[in-house]
Formats: C-alpha cells, sequence, structure tokens
C-alpha cells in the first residue's frame, strides 16, 4: 500500500463516522448502566422513616407500606401496661432517612409474660450463688425464708406459696423466694434421749446393755450398778 492510499483512508469521512458511532455506542451504554443502577439503589432519594412506636403492629405496617418502606418483626418483650402486638421499638429510629423499600424492623409486645426455667439451685449450691444465677436469669427474687438446717445452703425455692421444682418455667414477673437453711440445729433430728428404762442389767455383770427400741439402739455409757444403801438411824428409847 503506498503512502498516498494510507493516509486517504486514515483521513476518510467514513472511518471517522464509524468511529464517532462506536464512541457514540460506548457513552450511551455508560449512561444507561448508572441511570439503571440509580433506579435499582433509589440513588437521591430521601424517606424520613416515621414513628410507629406504641402503635398497633397493624397500624404501624399500614404507614410503613404506605411511605414505600417494608415492616419485618424482629423480637418480642413484654410491657404490662401496654396492649399486646403494640411496636415497643423500631431499627431505624423515627426520623431516620432511607431509600424507598428499606426494612423497618420492629420489636412488639407480647400478650403474656415471659417465662424462664429453674436453674439446678435446689439443695445444690449456697444462698448467694442461687440469688446471684436467678438474678442474672431475669427473676425477681424477693425476702429469704430461714429454715433449720446447714447454714446458707439453699434448701427450697418458692413462688406464689407453692414449692418449686429444678427444670419448671415460672414468669418472669413472679417473686422467688429462697428457703436458706438458718445455721441452727434441729434438736428433733440431731439430738437422741435415751430412756434409762431402755437399759437392762445383766445378772452376772453390773455393766448397761443397749437394748432396741422403736427400731433405733440406744446407747448408754457404761457404768456399774451402784446399790443404794440405806441405813436407819434409831435413837435412845424413851
Amino acid at each position: 500500500m503506498q503512502t498516498k492510499d494510507f493516509f486517504r483512508k486514515i483521513f476518510s469521512t467514513r472511518l471517522w463516522l464509524n468511529l464517532a458511532a462506536m464512541l457514540l455506542v460506548v457513552i450511551l451504554l455508560c449512561w444507561g448502566v448508572k441511570a439503571g443502577i440509580d433506579i435499582y439503589t433509589h440513588h437521591g432519594e430521601k424517606i424520613a422513616v416515621p414513628d410507629v412506636r406504641r402503635k398497633l403492629f397493624a397500624d404501624a405496617e399500614h404507614i410503613l407500606t404506605a411511605n414505600g418502606l417494608k415492616v419485618v418483626v424482629s423480637d418480642t418483650g413484654y410491657v404490662k401496661t401496654l396492649p399486646p402486638d403494640c411496636i415497643l421499638e423500631q431499627s431505624p429510629e423515627a426520623g431516620k432517612e432511607v431509600k424507598s423499600g428499606r426494612v423497618v424492623y420492629v420489636v412488639i409486645n407480647s400478650s403474656h409474660s415471659p417465662t424462664l426455667t429453674i436453674p439446678d439451685i435446689i439443695d445444690n449450691c449456697s444462698y448467694r450463688e442461687a440469688r446471684a444465677k436467678l438474678t442474672a436469669m431475669g427473676f425477681k427474687v424477693g425476702p429469704t425464708e430461714y429454715i433449720p438446717g446447714e447454714k446458707d445452703w439453699v434448701y427450697g425455692l418458692k413462688s406464689k406459696g407453692r414449692m418449686l421444682r429444678t427444670g419448671e418455667k415460672v414468669s418472669v414477673n413472679d417473686v422467688l423466694v429462697l428457703q436458706v437453711g438458718d445455721g441452727m440445729r434441729d434438736m428433733e433430728d440431731s439430738v437422741v434421749f435415751a430412756n434409762p428404762d431402755d437399759y437392762f442389767y445383766g445378772e452376772e455383770d453390773s455393766v448397761a446393755q443397749p437394748m432396741q427400741a422403736d427400731g433405733v439402739f440406744y446407747t448408754g455409757p457404761e457404768a456399774e450398778s451402784e446399790v443404794d444403801e440405806f441405813e436407819v438411824v434409831t435413837g435412845p428409847e424413851q
């Protein structure tokens, strides 16, 4: 190819028109992609999240949907003074600017108080450990009830006058009462009084022997039988 023909093709109108057309297509493609992304991501669009707290879930859902937002229940709570299905919390919070289609997570009020499982504390730990464990779990612990037994040892758990068992489910609003040993000895259980009549003496020795009474052996101290000698002293005859 001669140099003259080469420069003629380079500066030809047809070539430059093709290049301009290709450049225009690329520009249009880039603009189309950007516009599509902006539409998909709602670029520049701002919606203030309405305040739906203390509203019933049905009303809150209607308000959020009307503003182009979605609502999802993320958790439940319990407030005694509020009606069931009432919105307790929301995220994002009210007034925050978001894009259309954003999900608003809400916490609704339960119709009943939540329950917790009684841990294994009965006759298994001290008073301090039991109280700390119950408080950490969210239970309400009332005044302690002291009963005869080992000091500061947990012997039972009560609520509303009823004895509770390990693994039982109890409302978090119920007050629990720990039955704890007061360190005082129960005289009926720890001290045995022996009846002297329960001992008999052998004919050949004078050591007291134990007898069985009511299914319990009583052992008395070994002692020799003593003869109570009584001497009558008479005065002079008058």
